[in-house]
């Protein structure tokens, strides 16, 4: 019940102090200059939520279920000092606590030290081995010098126009402090760099569940940078500026982000731990699928319309029914062979399943039936046991 009280009043705190924010800034605005200042914009607003609303709720879920574990609580850490930095558009709003909301803005680069121990510690809750101790020790500088930096440096550091700092030391021990903001935001990013390489190392020594915990996260993390490469590129020179592209851009990038929180929580329940080989082999497949149809119906059209001269609407008419006369058929062969790749124990198993249904065909003895269907049985899904029953004549 402690773990319970403790990780849900964080994650109340959190959305609390965000939902405050979010929906006093949407009564009443910020101007221009701030909004830009604080960063106050479509984008930045639905990021920041859900990156918020998923780090907290995952981190208390993990916080209550596994309290013994780090990275409930890293979670949990993140989306709070993510909430508190958030929390200053609100305070924008007043003329005296203006410098305050510009002061608490250093909050927000805390999440990547966290982040960087998140990575670090993940999935197990300990060090890969003790030569990573030195990574820990540096984001924990890293965290401790920025955090000190930004609360005592005469100025506060990312505010434009510069503005004295309301804890600000003067003199030489001001400049201390400037620098330690300066080093500290260094020694994060190397961190969390090195945080991501640790990954490898890992993987190289990880046994079965481990590797299907740290898929979980990459497969997350190839999701979120391929959202925001594509909602940067293709996405905006399609649909072109616009109301509807920046929805979509939004839609896109923060429902990545969510999927970084909820792979970490399915990786540390393991929760369908094992499902992760097929998500894979389904996202490369349908990727490959979708590329290829959208080759074929650009060409075709090309075809129709510049070459036999036809009616541009009847051309993307036939373009589009060929395309949807194609995707099943391409969708069964790409998926086969992704599957050879990506989900090797399902290929295997359905090619083992297959031979013993055409064994099966020509099969009189129930001795060598049973006895073949143990067999493969065992080989496809590798049961700790295996029973075959069978009713008496």
């Amino acid at each position: 019940m402690t773990a319970f009280w403790r990780a849900w009043s964080i994650w109340a705190v959190s959305v609390a102090a965000t939902a405050t924010a979010l929906g006093y800034t949407a009564v009443h605005p910020l101007p221009a200059k701030l909004a830009a200042n604080f960063g106050v914009t479509g984008l930045n607003d639905v990021v920041g939520v859900v990156f918020i609303a998923a780090f907290a709720t995952v981190g208390a879920l993990l916080a209550w279920k596994r309290p013994g574990h780090p990275i409930g609580w890293l979670l949990s850490a993140t989306a709070l000092v993510y909430a508190v930095g958030g929390f200053g558009t609100f305070l924008a709003h007043f003329h005296r606590t203006l410098t305050l909301a510009n002061w608490l803005g250093w909050t927000f680069d805390l999440g990547v030290g966290l982040c960087a121990f998140v990575v670090l510690l993940f999935p197990t809750g300990t060090l890969p081995s003790r030569r990573w101790r030195p990574v820990a020790w540096a984001a924990g500088a890293g965290l401790a010098g920025w955090a000190l930096g930004n609360a005592f440096a005469p100025t506060i550091i990312g505010a434009s126009p510069p503005m004295p700092s309301p804890a600000g030391v003067t003199g030489p021990a001001g400049d201390i402090f400037t620098i330690m903001a300066n080093g500290g935001q260094v020694l994060m990013v190397a961190a969390g760099l090195a945080a991501v390489l640790s990954l490898a190392f890992r993987y190289r020594r990880a046994r079965t569940a481990e590797r299907a915990q740290l898929k979980w996260l990459v497969y997350a993390g190839a999701v979120v940078v391929a959202a925001a490469l594509i909602a940067a590129g293709p996405v905006e020179q399609i649909m072109g500026p616009g109301d509807a592209t920046n929805n979509l851009q939004n839609a896109m990038v923060s429902g990545a982000i969510a999927l970084i929180a909820v792979a970490i929580g399915v990786a540390i329940l393991r929760y369908r731990l094992y499902d992760i080989d097929r998500v894979i082999s389904r996202t490369v497949a349908y990727a490959i699928v979708t590329g290829l149809l959208i080759g074929i119906y650009a060409g075709l059209v090309l075809l129709a319309t510049q070459v036999l001269r036809i009616h541009s609407t009847v051309a993307v008419a036939a373009a589009t029914l060929a395309a949807a006369a194609l995707f099943n058929p391409v969708r069964r062969r790409v998926q086969h062979r992704v599957d050879r790749r990506f989900n090797r124990a399902r290929y295997d198993a359905e090619t083992t399943v297959a031979a013993f249904a055409a064994r099966l065909k020509d099969a009189v003895d129930l001795d060598t039936v049973r006895s073949d269907l143990a067999g493969v049985v065992q080989t496809a899904l590798e049961p700790a046991q295996v029973w075959v029953w069978t009713r008496p004549r």
